[in-house]
């Protein structure tokens, strides 16, 4: 599966209630699961037995700083999402909403971790010092990726849906092997935890005690399909049946996604095994700029959601603990407006695609049907100059 992987999609019929409950309940109905949380919605801190002390020391500074890490991240994905509107990108998975789990989870790994991305973890990225315009590079189509992975720990984005999660479990063994004294954080979604992939990585990672993270972003949207139609049990309690502890978290609440991962961190690190994190979290968007979320979800869902919005949770919490104040927001606003055009100047200065590189190296000695195909592709574009010059 890719990301473009919607075809043969019946749209959803829009009703105005809420979905009918099941007559009877089965054998294997979900319960209600534990959800770790240190921030309300209404940005009221609540304390936690086993992960409070994982940011009980936690500075008015360091809060500031990852609310500045959100408002960015979540300014850059929209300058992405607008450029892409413009026709400057090909494509664009926006990251709106979940901006929480991955800031949290981003700044938890330390700087001789490596973090196994999927195409969406622009705030990740933002965290392991990746320069944000080198994101956009492979949407606009003028290279595979924009960035050397080695330089910050940061592996290049993963289109195909869970295969990093046996990359990341196999990176992680290496690790074991080595004695090294770092750890893995694999990153996918809830559609990818019904990928084959994934499976394989638990069970590697359990039987050679991998020191690896999976951390699931559950946006309760695979595409359009959403986690009902996928699982009879919350996506956490699968660790359960390959022999290493799964938690669920509030994936919009920054201070537990910050602790929860520390925790999976440390566990790894100590040589403990790997660990299953599931962020519960709402794409807020389309799953991409090709995607009509319009189609299958109602707009209710998605208000009820942006009512947890995890930057204004934090907002709430830092004006009332009085941690910033106004300068602090009026900086940052202006921060953040100068990011978008230094976005939009860095993508409107690169290269256009080369629209013939995609029949470059398809084979090492050459192709008689991609030759063939290359020569009708040269027409195809040629007759459009010849409608300009005419």
């Amino acid at each position: 599966m890719t990301v473009e992987s919607t075809a043969a999609r019946k749209p959803r019929k829009r009703s105005t209630g809420a979905r009918k409950a099941s007559p009877k309940a089965s054998p294997g109905a979900r319960s209600e699961p534990e959800l770790v949380q240190l921030l309300t919605p209404e940005g009221k801190r609540v304390p936690h037995a086993e992960y409070e002390e994982y940011v009980a020391d936690i500075t008015p500074e360091e809060l500031r700083g990852l609310y500045r890490d959100m408002v960015l991240t979540r300014r850059f994905d929209a300058e992405a999402t607008s450029l892409q509107r413009q026709g400057e990108l090909g494509l664009w998975a926006s990251l709106l909403g979940q901006e929480a789990a991955q800031i949290g989870s981003g700044r938890a790994t330390r700087q001789d971790d490596y973090v196994f991305p999927t195409y969406r973890e622009h705030g990740v990225a933002w965290c392991r010092g990746v320069d944000p315009t080198n994101l956009l590079g492979m949407f606009r189509g003028v290279n595979h990726g924009g960035w050397d992975p080695n330089r910050n720990n940061f592996h290049l984005y993963t289109i195909v849906i869970g295969s990093q999660t046996l990359h990341a479990t196999g990176y992680a063994m290496g690790l074991a092997k080595d004695g090294a004294d770092s750890a893995v954080i694999a990153y996918f979604g809830d559609g990818a935890s019904s990928q084959g992939d994934v499976a394989e990585s638990f069970t590697f990672s359990a039987v050679y005690n991998a020191p690896v993270v999976f951390f699931c972003q559950n946006n309760q949207w695979a595409i359009s399909e959403p986690t009902e139609k996928q699982t009879r049990v919350p996506l956490y309690q699968r660790a359960q049946g390959y022999g290493f502890p799964g938690v669920r978290v509030d994936g919009n609440d920054v201070l537990a996604c910050l602790a929860v991962t520390k925790w999976a961190l440390d566990r790894a690190r100590r040589g403990e095994g790997p660990t299953l994190v599931e962020a519960f979290t709402y794409r807020m968007g389309a799953h991409t700029t090709s995607d009509d979320p319009t189609r299958y979800r109602l707009d209710d869902e998605r208000l009820a959601w942006e009512a947890k919005d995890p930057i204004l949770r934090l907002r709430t919490y830092l004006e009332a603990e009085g941690h910033a104040d106004e300068g602090f927001f009026a900086e940052l606003e202006a921060e953040s407006e100068a990011l978008g055009r230094h976005v939009r100047e860095k993508v409107r200065a690169m290269p256009d695609p080369d629209h013939f590189a995609i029949f470059e190296n398809a084979y090492a000695d050459g192709h008689a049907l991609v030759d063939e195909e290359r020569a009708q592709f040269a027409a195809y574009q040629a007759s459009f100059a010849d409608g300009e010059g005419a």
